[in-house]
């Protein structure tokens, strides 16, 4: 087996994990742990997968940290569209598996599963959540996934936090959470987006999904130009 194909094969556990772990802590505890609990899910999940499997593929588990990576100068282009890939499938079938679980609980009901979405019309009044605009849930969405990606790279440079880079990694994410799900629900991962999308029966998380593709990857991909300054004045 190449080292690629076992990046891949890693990467697509990893972002299963994230999605099953943090979207099933949405959707099946979203209303006993709140904000709050989902936010540390999905933190948890990154911190439990930086050191489970970031010794083998960077535990990327997202399409934006692997573009801003790229970016940067971290991987190739081959890489890189094979990291998205893994990563996008492992979403998916974590998606269709909280569905099927999903399906048998209750009423069978989806509902908005745990799809990103902005504005009342997407969250008709729901308690905690904003009316956020266009405008804002884009530039909410690329300035985190700016930040988040900022921390990446730096926690992971060689001279940043090395063991502990996954907890900064995994806490900067609880902190993202807190601040945008009353937002959008929190994207800044186009993988977990696309996946929550495609089982939600709100009609307008897939014509929504757009802006949660490109915002994060706007945002990564300024980080990845953004610290590519450090680097050159470090040399």
């Amino acid at each position: 087996m190449s080292t690629l194909t076992k990046k891949m094969i890693a990467e697509g556990i990893g972002t299963f994990t994230l999605v099953f772990g943090g979207c099933g802590t949405a959707i099946f505890a979203g209303g006993s742990v709140g904000f709050l609990g989902v936010a540390i899910a999905f933190g948890l999940t990154v911190v439990a997968m930086a050191y489970g499997i970031g010794h083998i593929s960077g535990a990327h588990l997202n399409p934006a940290v692997s573009f801003g990576c790229f970016v940067n100068g971290r991987m190739s282009g081959k890489e890189f569209g094979s990291y998205v890939a893994a990563q996008v499938v492992g979403a998916i079938i974590a998606a269709a598996v909280l569905a099927l679980i999903a399906g048998q609980c209750g009423d069978g009901k989806l509902g908005d599963f745990a799809a990103n979405g902005f504005g009342n019309d997407f969250y008709k009044g729901a308690a905690g959540y904003k009316d956020c605009s266009l405008v804002g849930a884009f530039v909410a969405e690329a300035v985190l996934t700016f930040l988040f990606l900022m921390v990446i790279l730096g926690s992971t440079d060689k001279l940043g936090a090395g063991i502990n880079a996954g907890l900064a990694i995994g806490l900067t994410l609880v902190l993202i959470h807190l601040i945008s799900i009353p937002l959008t629900n929190t994207s800044v991962n186009p993988a977990r987006s696309i996946s929550q999308a495609l089982f939600s029966e709100n009609g307008l998380a897939l014509k929504q999904l757009w802006l949660f593709i490109v915002a994060p990857m706007v945002g990564a991909g300024a980080a990845g130009v953004c610290y590519k300054t450090f680097q050159k004045s470090d040399k």
